[in-house]
């Protein structure tokens, strides 16, 4: 590596363009905010109202190794996120916070079943969100930085509410909704129990990505692809239980496997969430590792950045440490996200060629 070259740390690799794609809004906010919003709207459930102590708590009680557990630290969140304030105000921190840490495209998620316990229809949901995210990026141009926000709805899937949430997606596509979702639980809950809601995307020629492959195994990603249609797969890593490797190195590739990687099926993967959930035992043993030397269609994302305690840097930063990645390497997960991504093939071009690749061009 050239002395020219900056050496790959946190700030480093904070500086360089970064394209998110699976990041939860309730799962990613300040725990000052958090305690705000407690106080302001008389939300008196929260474990602690000091803000290291808080921030701590989320992420202690998000190391569980059960994705149940996990899910349990929402309360929390959507609890002090009843209002269209409250949701403007998460959701512009959202955009800031990710604009500071060198993102450029961020398809944010949420479940606007979740935030209607005061009584906010689900399009006031959507609306208080969408001007969040709008006043967002405005805050963050006038720092100085770029970054451009789409948004993801989800049902949950342990609901029955799929066929609205999609029907919900396709009424704001034209507003900054660019796809559909299905997260909470996997086992006990498969995808297909929403076929309807994917057909009706699917004939409205609507995008969408299902959580598949994180708490389940191989036939929650094996229906989420040839049932259900989906683009993209929400974390998607047991996808490494149809590879076999010999000992002598020799990796061989399950039909199900073979075909995610031929049809480039992008894999939204969480390292550090996956780690606290079970679905990894560490990162250094996580499959990312594997599935990228294959040259799956890997993609690098946070999750949850208040569970997990992280940014698209640190998960960066910490691959780079378990796997010895370069700025190469960075540059391909950044390009496999952008490629993946929901908007317009020429807005896709456009970050690609204007803004990634000269981020990336002094480096590589």
């Amino acid at each position: 590596m050239s002395s020219s070259i900056p050496p790959l740390t946190l700030d480093s690799i904070r500086s360089v363009p970064k394209v998110l794609l699976h990041d939860h809004l309730d799962g990613g906010l300040r725990p000052g905010t958090v305690i705000e919003l407690a106080e302001a709207h008389g939300y008196s459930a929260l474990p602690s109202t000091d803000v290291a102590e808080l921030g701590r708590w989320f992420r202690e009680a998000a190391d569980s190794g059960s994705l149940e557990s996990y899910l349990e630290t929402f309360a929390h969140t959507c609890g002090v996120m009843q209002t269209e304030d409250a949701l403007v105000r998460v959701a512009a921190e959202c955009a800031e916070d990710l604009a500071t840490d060198g993102v450029v495209y961020a398809e944010v998620r949420y479940a606007p079943e979740l935030f209607v316990e005061r009584g906010l229809s689900l399009d006031a949901v959507v609306e208080a969100v969408q001007a969040g995210f709008a006043e967002g990026e405005r805050r963050a141009a006038d720092q100085g930085k770029f970054i451009q926000m789409g948004t993801l709805l989800c049902a949950m899937r342990q609901h029955a509410r799929a066929q609205e949430i999609a029907e919900l997606a396709v009424r704001y596509r034209d507003h900054g909704v660019v796809g559909f979702d299905i997260a909470g639980p996997e086992a006990g809950f498969p995808p297909t129990r929403n076929l309807d809601a994917f057909e009706y995307l699917r004939t409205n020629n609507a995008h969408f990505t299902i959580h598949a492959g994180e708490a389940f195994g191989l036939a929650s990603i094996w229906e989420a692809i040839q049932h259900c249609g989906a683009e993209r797969l929400g974390h998607g890593v047991r996808i490494v239980d149809d590879i076999k490797t010999d000992p002598d190195g020799t990796v061989h590739l399950g039909r199900l496997a073979g075909y995610v990687r031929d049809r480039r099926i992008p894999l939204e993967i969480c390292p550090s969430s996956n780690v606290q959930t079970g679905a990894a035992s560490s990162i250094a043993d996580h499959p990312i590792g594997l599935l990228a030397r294959l040259r799956f269609r890997v993609t690098v994302n946070t999750d949850n950045r208040l569970m997990s305690g992280c940014t698209v840097s640190s998960e960066f930063a910490a691959l780079v440490e378990a796997f010895g990645y370069g700025w190469a390497d960075l540059q391909w997960f950044t390009i496999n996200a952008m490629k993946s991504a929901f908007i317009d093939f020429d807005r896709r071009l456009d970050l690609i060629n204007n803004v990634l690749k000269p981020g990336y061009a002094p480096l590589v």
